[in-house]
C-alpha cells in the first residue's frame, strides 16, 4: 500500500524548504512529526496548517495559553477534531495555496538542505520557514511552538485561519497578541509595534 502522501523533493509541489527538524525545537520537531501522522491517518494529500495547528495545540502549552480562555481552546479544538473525522473532506482533494505567498523561499537562505519534503502543501512550508526566521530574528537557534503559531495565522486565507476563525478566534488578535509577548512586530511592511 502506498501512503498518500508522497515523499518529494523540496522542489516539488509543496516541498518543505528544509529538513524537518533543521532549526526546530525538539517539542516543535515532535508537533511536526505529529501532523505529518496525522495527514497520514486522515488520507490528507499534504501536511497542511490544520495539520500543524492540531498537533500543535495537542503539545505546546504556550500554544494553547496564547489561543485564550478554556472555551475558546475547546471550540478550536472541537473544530480540528470535527476536521479529522471528515470536516476537511473537501480540502482532500486539493492543495492549501491561496495564492498569497508567491514562492516558498531558497531552502539555503534559511540555514538548511533541501532535503525531504513529506507532501507540504506550499502555506505549511512557508509557515515552518517564517516560523525559523522568527527564531533567528530573537537571537534563537530554534523555533518554538509560539514562532509556529504566529507563522500559522499570517496568511489570511489558511486552513489554520479557517479553523481559528470558524471557532471565534481572530488570528489577527492571536498574532498581535504572540508578537506582543515575544516583542515582535507584525510583518514586513507593517506598522512598527
Amino acid at each position: 500500500m502506498q501512503h498518500r502522501i508522497a515523499r518529494q523533493s523540496a522542489h516539488g509541489q509543496g516541498g518543505l524548504p528544509v529538513d524537518d527538524g533543521a532549526g526546530l525545537s525538539a517539542e516543535l520537531a515532535a508537533v511536526v512529526a505529529g501532523a505529518r501522522r496525522r495527514a497520514l491517518r486522515d488520507g490528507d494529500r499534504q501536511i497542511d496548517t490544520a495539520h500543524l495547528l492540531h498537533s500543535l495545540l495537542e503539545s505546546d502549552p504556550e500554544a494553547r495559553v496564547a489561543v485564550g480562555d478554556a472555551p475558546q481552546l475547546a471550540r478550536l479544538l472541537g473544530y480540528l477534531v470535527q476536521r479529522s473525522i471528515g470536516y476537511g473532506l473537501r480540502w482532500q482533494s486539493g492543495v492549501e495555496d491561496s495564492g498569497a505567498i508567491a514562492v516558498v523561499p531558497d531552502p539555503a537562505l534559511y540555514g538548511g538542505e533541501a532535503k525531504d519534503s513529506g507532501g507540504w502543501s506550499p502555506v505549511a512550508a512557508a509557515a515552518m520557514v517564517d516560523a525559523r526566521r522568527r527564531a533567528r530574528q530573537r537571537g534563537e537557534t530554534r523555533a518554538g511552538g509560539t514562532d509556529l503559531l504566529a507563522a500559522l495565522v499570517v496568511d489570511p486565507e489558511s486552513r489554520a485561519v479557517v479553523v481559528l476563525e470558524r471557532a471565534g478566534v481572530p488570528a489577527r488578535d492571536l498574532r498581535a497578541r504572540i508578537e506582543a509577548r515575544t516583542g515582535e512586530c507584525a510583518g514586513e511592511g507593517e506598522a512598527a509595534c
